[in-house]
């Protein structure tokens, strides 16, 4: 079916990202999945193209478009070419809503225009050693000093957690506030006390440098508290419905380059004399992943319209990032039987895809905690 999602600013915006992708991603994208990093000045150029911070006002140097379809375009044409270890997705669909949202108009003056040039790269520490989707469980912590707060704590598996410049940080802050007792706090590359831990070695997502971080008496000035203290559990409500839209848009976008890389190869790869595609088994499990794929896409794509209508409740996107995530899980597997022997050989794209596809459905929050906040809803 035609998508009627986009206008033509979107069109083109998709060949500018395509063009960019073509020349400065996907030619560079393998070394960086041996290193366990892209190179930081991919940000820095991006940032000149104008791919990042499109929804930040362009006083602050953004593209001024407030209008996630920019955010879409973008995670689309990545997943295209299967370089999932590019963490502008983070940067401009997670991280951004928070700054814009909550910063204030001197924070805003400090961090977006870095932000927007890829000067600053972001990340959001949520996730600990032992809490993962119970936001609650945190036990990083921070008190208050002077006129500042005193941050301690530990958090894992952050996305940009080596390469970022600024990390928004969730710390308890009052322990007996129950829900109201977490705050953001923002910590700036540099500050005593902050430091990064190992690079994370993962099943897939090889080029995104996810890393642990510890946070031993950092001094974080009251100016980087990100909104006002005790309503970061709130923060996070808020701004979680974009990231795990994010997410579903970035999974059915893998399965469509799924699909398409298994399409290609049935039809040239010959067995018993024929093309594996012309065999009913092959024609029938093809036929399945089309149709899943394709109303998973019209499902999303209605979610995103929702979204930048602001209407979109956390109930569907819960719906649209649990389903997205199971159906990329079930396509890439599906393919990857389909490619035979070559489908387990690294040299293969589909077999990277079989890796990188699995962690969709547990960050985010995991895809149990999605029918949770679905059942819960619906016994209301």
């Amino acid at each position: 079916m035609q998508r009627d999602l986009f206008q033509p600013e979107h069109d083109a915006f998709r060949e500018l990202a395509r063009t960019f992708i073509a020349k400065d991603i996907a030619p560079f994208h393998d070394r960086w999945e041996h290193e366990g990093q892209v190179d930081r000045e991919l940000w820095r150029t991006a940032g000149a193209a104008g791919l990042l911070g499109t929804d930040v006002p362009d006083e602050y140097g953004g593209g001024g478009q407030d209008d996630f379809r920019y955010n879409v375009v973008l995670t689309e044409e990545l997943a295209a070419v299967g370089a999932s270890g590019v963490g502008f997705s983070l940067h401009n669909d997670v991280v951004a809503p928070y700054l814009l949202r909550l910063a204030s108009d001197e924070q805003k003056r400090r961090w977006l225009p870095g932000f927007c040039s890829g000067e600053l790269i972001t990340a959001i520490a949520m996730t600990e050693p032992g809490t993962g989707s119970d936001l609650q469980g945190i036990r990083t912590s921070a008190r208050r000093d002077g006129d500042g707060w005193v941050l301690n704590g530990a958090k894992t598996f952050i996305t940009n957690g080596i390469m970022s410049d600024l990390v928004i940080v969730v710390a308890r802050t009052d322990p007996d506030a129950g829900s109201r007792g977490f705050s953001l706090l923002v910590v700036e590359r540099g500050m005593p006390g902050f430091e990064r831990g190992r690079r994370l070695e993962k099943v897939g997502l090889k080029a995104q440098d996810t890393a642990e971080l510890a946070f031993t008496d950092v001094r974080v000035p009251a100016a980087n508290v990100l909104g006002e203290p005790g309503t970061g559990l709130i923060s996070l409500m808020q701004n979680l419905p974009q990231e795990r839209m994010s997410i579903a848009v970035s999974s059915i976008a893998g399965a469509e380059r799924a699909l398409a890389l298994t399409l290609a190869y049935t039809g040239e790869r010959t067995a018993f004399g024929k093309p594996v595609s012309s065999f009913q088994n092959t024609r029938f499990e093809l036929a399945e992943m089309s149709t899943e794929v394709d109303v998973t896409r019209v499902y999303v794509d209605r979610c995103i319209g929702e979204l930048v209508a602001g209407r979109l409740s956390a109930v569907d996107a819960a719906k649209a990032k649990w389903w997205a995530s199971d159906v990329l899980k079930r396509v890439v597997d599906r393919c990857v039987q389909l490619h035979g022997g070559y489908g387990y050989m690294l040299e293969y794209p589909i077999a990277k895809a079989f890796l990188d596809a699995r962690v969709q459905s547990i960050y985010g929050g995991t895809n149990e905690i999605m029918k949770e906040i679905i059942g819960r809803d619906l016994a209301r």
